[in-house]
C-alpha cells in the first residue's frame, strides 16, 4: 500500500528541480521581451496581453502563485513603462479594487473557520447531522454523511479543512455500517464538493459573483444549485456501485478502525455553550445569506458578514476576547499570502488597462464576433476549466473574466450565463478528467487507497454535469 501511494509523488519530486530553473529562465526571457515591447510600442497595443499569457503559463508550471503574480506584475510594468504618477495611481487604486477585496474576504473566511474550530461549532454540526441519520439504513446514512460534509464545507468555505474535521467522526460510523473505504471517500467527496460550490463566502464563489456582476440567488439558481442537486441524485447510484465493487475486493475497514476516538467529555456548561454557539452561527449565517439575497447586496457584503459571524459565534461560545483574537489571527495569518497575491493581481490588471489591449482585439475582431453565436464561445471558455490555474480557483475566475469579459460583452453573454461559464471553468477539473488534490484529499481523510474509484466517481458526475450546463447555456443564451 505505501508503495502505491508514494508512486504519484515520486515523479513530480524528480522533475521539480529541473522544471523550476526552466520556468524562471523562461520568465526572465519574457521580462526582457516585455521591456523591448515597452520601449518600441505605445498604447493601445496587443502586447498588453503578454503579462496575462506569462501568468497563465508560469502558473501551470507549478511555481508559487505569489511569485508568478509578482513576475507577471513586473512584466506589465515593463510593457506599460508608466510615469511615477501613473504607477502610484494604479498601485493606490488597486488597494480598494474588487479583486483585492476578494483576497481580503478569503483572509476573513479563514479567520471565521478557525473560530468555528476553537468553539467546537464545526464538530457539533457534524455530530448533530449524524445522530439524525445513524441507524436509519445505509441510504439515509449515506445522505447524512453527504449532508454533514456539505454543511461543514459550505460553512467553512474550504474543502480540505472541513473534511479533516468531519472524517474522524464519519469514518467510524461508516465502518460500523459496513461502508468500504472507497465508498466512504466517494460520499465525502461528492458532499464536500457540492458544499464548496454552495459556500456563500468562499473566495472562488465571491469571485464568480463579482465577475458575473450578479447576486447569490442567481449564482445558486443557475450555477451551484444544479450541481448540488445533481450530486445528491447521482450519489444514490454512484456510491452503491463503488460499494459493491470495492467490497468484492475486500476494501473494508479494519476492526480497530470501527471504534471512534473518544475525546474528553465536555462539562455540561461547556456543552451548553457549544450548542448555543452552534445555533447562533447557523442562525446568523442564514440571516446574512437571506439579507444579501433579499437586498441584492454586492460582493463586498462578506466584509461585514464574516466579522459579524466571528463576533456572534465567539460571544455565544463564551470565548474571551483574547482567545477570540488569537483564533482570528491564526486563521487570517494562513491566508495573508493570498491577500498579497490578489493585490498584485489587481495592480497587474491596472497596468494592463493602461495599454488598452482589448481595444485592439475588439477593433480587429469585433465585427466578426458580432456574427458569432454566443453558445460556442460560452462552451469554449467554460472548457478552460481543464487548463486551470492550480490551487487558485478565485484567481482563475478573475483571469478568465479579464481576458474574455470584453469579448463576451460583445456577444451578449448575460450575467446568468457568466455564472455558468465561470463556475464550470473553475470547478470542472475537481471532477476530472485527471486525478487532483481534492480527490486525493478525500481519499486520505477516508483512509482509502484505490484512486480509480474516486476518479470514476468524478467522471460519473462530470459527464452529466457537462451536458446539464451545456443545456442551461443554450436555454439562457
Amino acid at each position: 500500500m505505501p508503495r502505491t501511494a508514494a508512486a504519484p509523488d515520486a515523479a513530480p519530486a524528480r522533475s521539480r528541480p529541473l522544471r523550476r530553473p526552466l520556468a524562471l529562465g523562461a520568465a526572465a526571457l519574457a521580462l526582457v521581451l516585455s521591456l523591448v515591447a515597452g520601449l518600441t510600442t505605445n498604447a493601445p497595443t496587443v502586447w498588453g496581453l503578454l503579462p496575462i499569457a506569462l501568468y497563465a503559463v508560469l502558473a501551470l508550471t507549478g511555481l508559487d502563485l505569489v511569485l508568478v503574480t509578482g513576475i507577471a506584475l513586473v512584466s506589465a510594468v515593463l510593457v506599460a513603462l508608466p510615469t511615477p504618477g501613473q504607477a502610484g495611481d494604479v498601485l493606490g487604486t488597486s488597494v480598494t479594487d474588487p479583486v483585492t477585496v476578494i483576497g481580503l474576504i478569503i483572509v476573513l473566511g479563514s479567520a471565521a473557520g478557525e473560530v468555528l474550530l476553537r468553539t467546537g461549532v464545526a464538530d457539533t454540526l457534524v455530530r448533530a447531522i449524524m445522530r439524525t441519520a445513524e441507524g436509519r439504513g445505509t441510504t439515509v446514512l449515506m445522505y447524512g454523511m453527504m449532508a454533514a460534509c456539505m454543511v461543514l464545507v459550505a460553512g467553512l468555505g474550504t474543502l480540505a479543512g472541513a473534511l479533516a474535521i468531519a472524517a474522524p467522526l464519519l469514518v467510524p460510523v461508516a465502518a460500523r455500517a459496513g461502508f468500504t473505504r472507497s465508498a466512504t471517500a466517494a460520499t465525502m467527496f461528492l458532499g464536500g464538493c457540492a458544499g464548496l460550490a454552495l459556500a456563500p463566502f468562499a473566495g472562488s464563489n465571491i469571485a464568480i459573483m463579482n465577475t458575473a456582476d450578479t447576486g447569490y440567488l442567481t449564482y445558486v439558481a443557475v450555477g451551484a444549485g444544479p450541481l448540488a442537486v445533481l450530486s445528491l441524485l447521482l450519489a444514490a447510484v454512484v456510491v452503491p456501485w463503488v460499494q459493491r465493487r470495492s467490497a468484492a475486493q475486500g476494501d473494508h475497514y479494519r476492526p480497530e478502525e470501527v471504534t471512534e476516538e473518544r475525546q474528553a467529555e465536555p462539562t455540561p456548561r461547556e456543552a451548553a455553550r457549544t450548542r448555543r454557539a452552534t445555533w447562533t452561527f447557523v442562525a446568523a449565517l442564514a440571516a446574512t445569506v437571506c439579507y444579501a439575497t433579499a437586498t441584492k447586496a454586492d460582493t463586498t457584503f462578506p466584509l461585514i458578514a464574516l466579522p459579524l459571524l466571528i463576533v456572534v459565534t465567539a460571544a455565544a461560545a463564551g470565548l474571551s476576547p483574547k482567545r477570540a483574537a488569537a483564533a482570528v489571527l491564526t486563521g487570517a495569518r494562513r491566508m495573508l499570502p493570498m491577500l498579497l497575491l490578489f493585490w498584485m493581481l489587481a495592480a497587474l490588471f491596472g497596468f494592463i488597462d493602461l495599454l488598452h489591449p482589448y481595444d485592439v482585439v475588439l477593433d480587429r475582431f469585433g465585427p466578426g464576433l458580432r456574427d458569432m453565436s454566443p453558445v460556442p464561445f460560452a462552451l469554449a471558455v467554460a472548457a478552460l476549466g481543464w487548463v486551470g490555474v492550480p490551487g487558485a480557483t478565485a484567481a482563475q475566475v478573475i483571469l478568465i473574466g479579464e481576458v474574455f469579459g470584453p469579448l463576451g460583452d460583445q456577444l451578449g453573454i448575460t450575467p446568468a450565463a457568466w455564472v455558468v461559464i465561470l463556475l464550470w471553468a473553475s470547478k470542472a477539473d475537481t471532477y476530472g478528467p485527471l486525478p487532483n488534490a481534492n480527490m486525493v484529499g478525500a481519499m486520505g481523510m477516508a483512509r482509502a487507497t484505490r484512486l480509480p474509484y474516486l476518479l470514476g466517481t468524478g467522471w460519473a458526475l462530470l459527464v452529466p454535469a457537462c451536458a446539464l450546463y451545456a443545456v442551461l447555456l443554450i436555454l439562457i443564451l
